[in-house]
C-alpha cells in the first residue's frame, strides 16, 4: 500500500470522527451527495469546512471521498485443487472528489481514483489502476427541468441490471459520454451516447475514445405512485471482435427493455423483461432475459425482517449451426452479479435465489442460497465480465448451488465494516469438465466515507 494511502486514510478518520454527527447519507454515484446542512453553519472544523466552501453569489465547493480496504481469500477458486492458488490478497481503493456549483445552472464534478492490489498474481482489468480519473464531467441546467452532461461519468440505469456502477471490485467503469436529461416530478428521461474507458494497470494510463466498442439509447422512467412505476428503454450496443461460445465476431445488438417496480403494503418488487436482436457477424440475434423479485417484510422472533426470492432466465445459444446466436448479452452489469465471489455471469443462466436479511441495531445480516442451471446445454457459462469461462464441454445443465452470508456492522455514517462468505458446490455441468471440488470465498471489507 503507497505511503500516502496511509496518510490520506489518518484525516479520513479524524475528519470523520470530527463531522460524523452532521453527516447525511452517501450516495453511490458522490455527484448526488446533498451536502447543502453546511452551508449555514457558522464555526466549522477542518472536515466540516472540506464539505462546504462559500464562493459568493450562490457559488460554493466542495470536496470529499473514500477509502475502501479489502482482504479476499479463495480456496479452490477454479473449483480444483490442482489449480494454482494465491490464498489471501489485498486490495484498495481510494477516490478523492471535488464539486463545483456555479448557480443554478453549472456544476463542474471531478474524481481520482487509486486502487492497488497485493499478492495476486494474476490480475484482472478490475485489480487494479494506480491512478485515473474516475469521473470528470460538467452539467449545464437549461431550466429546472432540462440539462446536458458532457465528460468521464461512472453510469447507473435503473437497477443496475444492464449498466451499472461496477462498485463490488476494485475498479469501477468509466464511460466517456454526452447525455441530455429531463426531469419532473413523475418522469425522467435521458438520451445518451458513451464510450466506455478501457482499464489499464498504470498512472493515468487508461485507453479512451476507443469507437470499437460502445452504448447509446434512450431510458424513460415513469412514476404513477409507490406501487406502480415503470422504467421504459431502448439500448444499442456494438462492440468488435466479442467472444461467445460459438466463436468471435462483431456484435450489434439492440436491447429493448421494460422494467415495473415499486411497493404495495409490506411487498417490494422488482420485475424486468428485455428482448435484443441484431446481427453478430453474419448471424442473427435473437436474444431474452425476463427477471423477478419479490420481497416481504415480516416480524420474527421480535425483529423486523426481510425475506425475499429473486428467479431469472437468460437465453443462451441452443444451436451454433441455425444462424441464430441466442446468448443474452447483459452489456455493463455489476461486476459482483452473484455476490463477491463473482463465478458466474448473467449469460445463459436460470436461477433461483431465496435470501433474508435484516438490521439489528448497527448490525446487519443477509443469507442467502443460489441455484444455478445452464439455459441452454449447448451454450457455456461465462463470468460477470460476460467473458466465456466455461465452455460447454458436456450436456449437463446443473452447475451448483452457493450459500452466503453477508455480515455489516455501520460504526457511524463514515465507517462501515463488513464480512462475505460463499461456499459453491460445483454440479454435474462442472463435474462433468473435471471442476468437483467445493469453492470457498471470504472477503472482509472496511470503508471510510467523508
Amino acid at each position: 500500500m503507497k505511503k500516502w494511502h496511509f496518510i490520506v486514510l489518518f484525516l479520513v478518520v479524524e475528519f470523520a470522527a470530527r463531522g460524523q454527527r452532521e453527516n447525511p447519507d452517501f450516495s453511490l454515484l458522490r455527484q448526488n451527495d446533498d451536502v447543502s446542512a453546511w452551508q449555514e453553519k457558522q464555526d466549522k472544523n477542518l472536515y466540516e469546512g472540506m464539505k462546504w466552501i462559500d464562493l459568493g453569489e450562490n457559488n460554493s465547493l466542495s470536496f470529499g471521498g473514500s477509502y475502501r480496504f479489502q482482504a479476499e481469500a479463495f480456496v479452490n477458486e477454479q473449483f480444483s485443487r490442482e489449480e494454482d492458488q494465491t490464498d489471501v490478497w489485498f486490495l484498495n481503493r481510494l477516490m478523492f472528489h471535488s464539486h463545483l456549483r456555479l448557480g443554478e445552472a453549472f456544476e463542474l464534478f471531478a474524481e481520482l481514483n487509486s486502487s492497488t492490489i497485493t499478492s495476486k498474481e494474476n490480475l484482472s482489468p478490475v485489480d487494479k489502476d494506480e491512478l485515473s480519473i474516475n469521473q470528470l464531467f460538467a452539467k449545464y441546467r437549461f431550466n429546472n427541468r432540462w440539462s446536458l452532461l458532457a465528460g468521464r461519468q461512472n453510469l447507473r440505469l435503473g437497477s443496475g441490471r444492464l449498466v451499472d456502477v461496477r462498485e463490488g471490485p476494485n475498479v469501477r467503469l468509466s464511460f466517456d459520454m454526452v447525455s441530455l436529461d429531463y426531469e419532473s416530478e413523475n418522469t425522467t428521461l435521458r438520451v445518451f451516447f458513451g464510450l466506455p474507458v478501457q482499464q489499464q494497470p498504470g498512472v493515468f494510463d487508461n485507453d479512451f475514445l476507443k469507437f470499437t466498442e460502445s452504448i447509446g439509447g434512450l431510458y424513460a422512467t415513469q412514476s404513477w405512485g409507490n406501487a406502480l412505476n415503470f422504467d421504459v428503454y431502448a439500448l444499442y450496443k456494438r462492440e468488435d471482435a466479442k467472444t461467445w461460445n460459438l466463436g468471435t465476431a462483431d456484435d450489434r445488438r439492440t436491447s429493448l427493455g421494460f422494467r415495473h417496480f415499486g411497493e404495495w403494503k409490506n411487498w417490494r418488487f422488482n420485475n424486468e423483461f428485455v428482448y435484443q436482436l441484431g446481427d453478430f457477424g453474419d448471424q442473427d440475434i435473437t436474444a431474452w432475459t425476463a427477471s423477478f423479485n419479490i420481497e416481504k417484510s415480516v416480524n420474527w422472533f421480535k425483529e423486523d425482517l426481510n425475506i425475499g426470492v429473486k428467479t431469472e432466465a437468460i437465453s443462451g445459444d441452443n444451436d451454433p449451426n441455425d444462424n441464430t446466436l441466442k446468448t443474452f448479452d447483459a452489456l455493463y452489469p455489476r461486476g459482483a452479479y452473484f455476490g463477491r465471489v463473482a463465478r458466474f455471469g448473467p449469460s445463459n443462466l436460470v436461477d433461483v435465489h431465496p435470501y433474508v436479511n435484516g438490521n439489528f441495531g448497527k448490525f446487519s445480516l443477509e443469507l442467502d442460497y443460489v441455484a444455478f442451471w445452464r439455459f441452454s446445454r449447448s451454450d457455456g457459462v461465462y463470468n460477470p465480465a460476460l467473458i466465456l469461462e466455461y465452455p460447454s464441454l458436456n450436456t449437463e445443465r446443473f452447475i451448483g448451488h452457493q450459500v452466503g452470508t453477508i455480515t455489516g456492522l455501520e460504526l457511524n455514517t463514515n465507517i462501515v465494516l463488513e464480512l462475505e462468505t460463499n461456499l459453491i458446490f460445483p454440479g454435474a455441468f462442472l463435474k462433468e469438465s473435471g471442476l468437483d471440488d467445493i469453492l470457498l470465498h471470504t472477503v472482509f471489507t472496511m470503508e471510510f466515507k467523508f
